[in-house]
């Protein structure tokens, strides 16, 4: 009887270890959810650089092949006007005119 008595609380300490090291360890329940949040964070951003990479490779395709676009482009980015044009720059909300640094794209 006593053996088995041994022989239960020998067991019962080897789970609550294992309990413990399941749980707490470097390779446990907590490391493993914050590794999964890393992953789902690091994933979310490749998806936003895919997406930004594909936007950009568009509009490269845009202005290599789409004469109106390219014009759209230099008109809207660069100020410039067709022959017999007038160009009027009016100061944005902050007092600076707009022009050459107003491209809305970020660098």
């Amino acid at each position: 009887m006593r053996g088995r008595i041994v022989l239960v609380t020998l067991l019962l300490i080897i789970n609550l270890f294992l309990l413990v090291r399941l749980i707490w360890s470097d390779q446990g329940i907590f490391a493993y959810l914050e590794l999964k949040g890393r992953h789902n964070s690091l994933q979310q951003k490749i998806d936003d650089v895919d997406k930004k990479s594909l936007d950009i490779s568009q509009e490269i395709r845009k202005l290599k092949s789409d004469k109106g676009y390219q014009e759209k482009i230099v008109r809207e980015r660069m100020n410039f006007v067709k022959k017999d044009e007038l160009l009027y720059i009016f100061p944005d909300e902050k007092g600076k005119p707009g022009g050459e640094g107003t491209d809305e794209r970020e660098n």
